[in-house]
């Protein structure tokens, strides 16, 4: 038999389909043997296990000592308390209550008849998955526009503030932080307060937040009266949220259909609790993961969606995927050090840009291929006889693909009929069960994230620095070199932390520099009056 003749067989023998879904999953660009799949059986046996668990409510968070409940979300029958199902099922009515009062105008700003704009301020999660969902249906007569502040960058702030324009004052702002207190999505809260403030219009009428109860971000909020508030639950986290109110909402305002996510959602759900690898589309990605990377992570997840609409599929999925599977400790304290990097841009730009890499280079890595079988709603011209754009942009995947396997590249297909609301969610859906058999089957908590945490104190240590750097420069009537510094503070061991301090200070024209740039030891400073 043929090599080509046995990979069509392989094919057809892993081929998964989802018929309500007209989805497809292709696996048989993985190398796994039949021995192989025969031995890691007892360990899906495991993670189905603890994936019924998990929709049980189990404490799936040991650290935080919390329940993993994201699957509730779409199926709030399945939330072990009735005071959960209550919770998913009014604060979803309350967002298509609330989006209605704003597309009539009976919610709208003081100056105008309805709002134009979003402003989403919140970072990671809160921002990811929103703008991944915004890219995947713009068009240019949606009810509301949406723009974002996800960073604490200065200039990135003033380019979205300066695009909005004069319709700030029809600019609904969306707060999204789950304790109030993370630092970027506090930090554009106070920077938009500062514009509207330096406008003339009043922040608390065009303000709502998307946050804990209870939270700081929801007492400020409530104290000063802003249009409302929308729950974010601790059983949630920011890489699972796209499906409650922070992406519900914005996407409810953009005029997308949140039920249609919720159902995709839902019913992918329902195919992932088959407890068969071979009928078990989540099953069939985890496994492979752990195939390529031996169970350690060992291959990066290049991830190519061949739709300019899902460009940003991947960076969602690298939250995803490597804050839930980056860890140092497994489940037993032992050091192991498990992820899957990912990255990966849209094909086929890719072909023209780093393909070339994954075809002849170094062969760490694997490729997944999303495949939207429509081309497009309207009718394309001819480009070619007989040939649309939509032909060559199959033709490039399936090129790809096949250069790749025959170079000895692995690659899975995922492929779905159209980008809609309904597969859409499928897709999150399929993303999130496949990264929680994963971590099951290599021994993780796919659900906490100390390396952001750590990330977090080590930020608050600089500004911490920063403070005693510039008391020690207000009270000082000369010049002061690093060390003299670094000595009246005591942080001799962060003398390089004060340095790269006092640069940004000066590029800020707080701080004056005298000496040598490029010898930081000859630098001398004084705070500028």
């Amino acid at each position: 038999m043929s090599s080509a003749v046995e990979l069509w067989q392989r094919y057809q023998n892993w081929l998964y389909y989802h018929a309500e879904l007209g989805m497809y999953v292709d696996i048989s660009r993985i190398r796994f043997t039949p021995d192989f799949v025969t031995q890691i059986q007892p360990k899906f046996i495991k993670a189905f296990a603890d994936m019924k668990a998990l929709e049980a409510g189990a404490i799936a968070n040991p650290d935080e000592q919390r329940m993993v409940g994201h699957y509730w979300l779409r199926s709030p029958e399945l939330a072990p308390t009735a005071e959960l199902r209550k919770d998913i099922t009014e604060t979803l009515t309350k967002i298509e209550d609330f989006t209605q009062k704003v597309h009539s105008g009976i919610i709208h700003p003081p100056s105008a008849a309805k709002f134009t704009d979003i402003l989403s301020i919140g970072i990671g999660g809160s921002a990811l998955g929103p703008q991944f969902v915004a890219q995947c249906f713009a068009k240019s007569d949606v009810p509301l526009k949406i723009s974002f502040i996800d960073n604490c960058d200065p200039d990135g702030i003033d380019l979205v503030l300066d695009l909005l324009g004069d319709r700030l004052s029809t600019t609904l702002v969306l707060v999204i932080s789950k304790s109030g207190g993370t630092p970027e999505a506090a930090n554009g809260m106070k920077e938009v307060e500062y514009a509207f403030g330096k406008a003339g219009l009043d922040f608390a009428k065009q303000a709502i937040a998307i946050t804990g109860v209870g939270s700081a971000l929801d007492k400020y909020a409530i104290a000063n009266g802003w249009l409302d508030t929308f729950p974010m639950y601790d059983w949630i986290g920011g890489r699972t949220s796209e499906l409650s109110a922070v992406g519900l909402l914005p996407a409810a305002l953009q005029g997308i259909n949140i039920r249609e996510m919720l159902q995709g959602a839902s019913m992918m759900d329902a195919a992932t609790r088959l407890e068969d690898i071979q009928q078990n589309p989540a099953a069939l990605l985890a496994m492979s993961w752990y195939f390529t990377g031996n169970g350690k992570g060992e291959k990066d997840m290049v991830v190519l969606p061949y739709k300019d609409r899902l460009l940003l599929f991947s960076r969602y999925l690298q939250q995803l995927v490597m804050e839930s599977l980056g860890k140092e400790k497994d489940l037993d304290g032992n050091t192991v050090y498990q992820g899957i990097a990912v990255y990966g841009n849209k094909g086929s730009t890719d072909q023209h840009a780093y393909v070339q890499q994954l075809r002849e280079g170094v062969p760490n890595f694997f490729v997944t291929f999303i495949e939207v079988l429509q081309d497009s709603v309207h009718p394309h011209p001819e480009v070619d006889a007989g040939v649309v754009t939509g032909d060559y942009l199959l033709g490039f995947l399936q090129g790809t693909r096949s250069a790749l396997y025959e170079n000895g590249r692995d690659s899975i297909t995922v492929t779905i009929p159209f980008v809609s609301e309904l597969t859409v969610g499928a897709l999150i859906a399929l993303y999130e069960r496949a990264v929680s058999f994963y971590a099951s089957l290599v021994n993780i908590n796919a659900y906490h994230q100390p390396g952001v945490e750590a990330g977090k104190k080590a930020g608050a240590k600089v500004l911490g620095l920063q403070h005693k750097l510039v008391e020690v420069l207000k009270s000082s009537t000369v010049s002061l070199s690093l060390e003299e510094i670094a000595r009246q503070v005591n942080e001799l061991d962060e003398i390089e932390s004060l340095y790269h301090i006092a640069r940004h200070l000066h590029a800020n024209r707080k701080i004056l520099f005298e000496g040598d740039l490029a010898k930081p030891s000859s630098l001398k400073m004084m705070l500028i009056a």
